[in-house]
């Protein structure tokens, strides 16, 4: 399997990255032995950018995507956020390739308006499309010749490398990292579980109510000092989603609280995850486990083993890649009746 991975790979935050999502399903391909070209786009077009004229480094992004794929002749092209990467390329790319397939992922909510454009801006010209949203929903961008279908946010050994379960001695026992202004739901509801935690336990939070936004290695660190992470979403009613943030949690090892909503117990058990309904909830969820460290262990090894396995980059891309080539699936994937061919 050769494939071209279309992302943006944040060449130029020069160690500092802001996700690593797509960063597991690039080791996921490599764990499966394919070969894969990586095409940061926003970066080549920085660099092609003459006398930093932007607009023809996006052009020639484009000359050189078409070029990198006549090159490498891959099976599958994996397109991720890429806006600068037009649709006409990809059709000239097929001009080329007959035989190649073009897949389209996308980590952002399906509430987001500009998700939707994104989407309906790729279902022309692809063959198929994935989205970390779940739900019959994603039955409205087939058009008859595509696949569309849920799939989750990845994690790898190499991205999440801490294991926060075996651990005992932490900087903090709770924290929450996410970018948010008042406006955002989640911001009183913080606010108010700051206050019914004061001098229980130690909580901290980063990028809301006064703590910095933390990316790359400060981001790494503060997980990896924690024991307890809120996986806090902006809605939580929605089929199966959640922002990478549970990957980071999750497969790191620390004792994830997840709102029991939108249908995550089909995921994940009490087993694996602290599950709250409401403050109250929330609050004793996080109590008893502060008072009750084996138990903590026990639940977060649990959950990041089980996260590790089932949502690894590597398989989710073979999912990918399964789905897009309509072969056979080579794993019972959780998530497998999340795939749509038509709108009915």
């Amino acid at each position: 399997m050769r494939i071209v991975n279309v992302d943006n790979l944040q060449i130029r935050r020069y160690g500092r990255p802001r996700m690593a999502c797509g960063r597991s399903l690039a080791c996921g391909m490599v764990r499966n032995n394919w070969r894969v070209w990586d095409f940061s786009e926003r970066d080549i077009a920085k660099f092609e950018s003459p006398l930093g004229l932007f607009p023809i480094g996006k052009w020639m992004a484009n000359r050189r995507l078409i070029e990198t794929c006549d090159n490498f002749k891959p099976d599958l092209i994996l397109i991720g956020h890429c806006e600068i990467i037009q649709n006409r390329t990809l059709m000239e790319i097929r001009k080329l390739l007959p035989n190649v397939r073009i897949a389209f992922r996308i980590f952002d909510a399906l509430w987001e308006p500009w998700t939707v454009t994104r989407i309906r801006e790729r279902m022309p010209c692809v063959d198929a499309i994935f989205v970390t949203t779940g739900g019959s929903a994603l039955r409205e961008y087939c058009t008859g010749k595509n696949v569309v279908a849920y799939f989750p946010n990845p994690t790898d050994p190499a991205v999440e490398d801490q294991d926060n379960s075996r651990k005992t001695n932490f900087d903090r026992d709770v924290v929450f990292c996410g970018c948010g202004n008042e406006t955002d739901a989640r911001h009183p509801f913080v606010g108010q579980l700051l206050q019914a935690l004061q001098g229980q336990v130690r909580f901290e939070t980063f990028g809301m109510h006064g703590g910095p936004v933390v990316w790359g290695q400060a981001h790494e660190d503060i997980l990896a000092g924690s024991k307890m992470g809120l996986n806090l979403n902006r809605f939580e009613d929605w089929p199966l989603y959640s922002s990478d943030r549970i990957a980071q949690l999750m497969g790191n090892g620390l004792l994830t609280c997840l709102w029991d909503k939108g249908n995550m117990r089909r995921f994940f058990g009490d087993e694996h995850v602290a599950y709250f309904s409401d403050m109250d909830g929330l609050v004793r969820r996080i109590l008893e486990f502060q008072h009750d460290d084996a138990k903590r262990q026990t639940v977060a090894a649990a959950g990041r083993s089980y996260y590790h396995e089932h949502f690894s980059g590597q398989r989710v891309m073979k999912f990918i890649v399964e789905t897009t080539l309509g072969l056979p699936y080579s794993h019972d994937y959780l998530w497998a009746n999340e795939v749509y061919r038509d709108r009915q």
